[in-house]
């Protein structure tokens, strides 16, 4: 019987607890069987695997295959699994060997991704909290290129980038490593004009409003809530997109913290839009849930993906008493 070991990190919330990959071949009848709390979309890895490792030119074990994905009682989901399996048959079946560490310097390592049938790595959910993670442990991340970017807002020098599952083998085995991500080019700590864009706005740009513009200031220098009441038309929306353009510039914790909330949420993370002050406008037919998150699948509702940033009410007496009676709750 042989058993191997490869590291990768679940997604529970905001935090990305460490996962082993332990993969056990017996002889027997051939059964690939997957526990741990796997979700569908990993017990579906078998078919993704068995065919990556075929179309690799690697041979699939004949005989009993038993995939461990520990802690066991930790819910497991994505397909970020996929490659941590396929890597974990390799080693157990001696098809790829990791070198000898004759030094004591070997660096450990995590791995995530998606595989195609071809062996082709494709982008997985959540890498930024396995990054951070990772990041304060020392671990070595290897992703998939179409990921880079995201896993590099951490710590680039620590993340390597594959597009290919014969890559990540040579990388393993030590026979053509690859190289660390370059750092990524950080935001200018100004606001976007609203969820998904990245064009900020310039409270210059309004002609007048006096006094509206040094109500604005006062809020954005004090940190208050501010009110705006006026006919339609008058500017309240204009006035209320450009003050996160008057907050002082992200600090490098509090960028994380906001990607962080992205990453989670279902729109996920852009990396371009990294140390801008989020802004965020629901519809004033916003359910509780929406606005304060939860759900079946809990995830961040408006106010948590607007921290460090803005959260603007657009017809504040349209919206439901519910949600409003939610806003006075810590």
């Amino acid at each position: 019987m042989a058993v191997a070991r490869v590291a990768c990190r679940a997604q529970v919330g905001l935090h990305a607890p460490l996962v082993h990959v332990e993969v056990s071949l017996a002889s027997g009848l051939p059964v690939f069987c997957i526990v741990g709390l796997p979700a569908m979309v990993v017990k579906e890895s078998k078919e993704r695997v068995r065919a990556a490792l075929l179309n690799s030119h690697f041979e699939f074990p004949a005989g009993r295959i038993t995939v461990s994905l520990a802690p066991a009682d930790l819910p497991k989901e994505g397909g970020r699994f996929d490659l941590p399996i396929a890597l974990g048959i390799l080693l157990a079946s001696g098809q790829i060997r990791a070198p000898a560490d004759t030094c004591g310097t070997r660096v450990a390592r995590e791995f995530y991704g998606e595989l195609g049938l071809t062996g082709e790595l494709k982008p997985v959910r959540g890498l930024l909290l396995a990054a951070a993670h990772a990041a304060r442990h020392g671990h070595e991340l290897v992703v998939p290129r179409a990921n880079a970017a995201e896993a590099c807002v951490v710590a680039p020098a620590q993340v390597r980038a594959a597009g290919h599952l014969l890559e990540v083998c040579a990388h393993r085995t030590g026979a053509a490593p690859l190289s660390p991500c370059p750092p990524p080019q950080r935001g200018v700590g100004r606001a976007d004009a609203g969820p998904g864009r990245g064009v900020a706005l310039d409270l210059a740009d309004v002609r007048g409003q006096l006094q509206a513009k040094r109500a604005l200031i006062i809020a954005a220098a004090g940190g208050h809530s501010l009110l705006m009441i006026g006919p339609p038309g008058s500017g309240k929306s204009m006035l209320a997109q450009r003050l996160p353009g008057l907050l002082p510039p992200l600090t490098q914790a509090e960028a994380l913290e906001v990607a962080a909330v992205a990453a989670v949420s279902a729109a996920g993370f852009t990396p371009q839009c990294l140390g801008q002050r989020p802004f965020r406008a629901p519809h004033h037919t916003a359910s509780v849930a929406a606005l304060v998150g939860g759900g079946a699948r809990a995830r961040p509702g408006e106010i948590s993906l607007a921290h460090h940033g803005v959260l603007f009410l657009d017809e504040l007496p349209e919206f439901d008493r519910g949600v409003l009676e939610a806003l006075r709750e810590p």
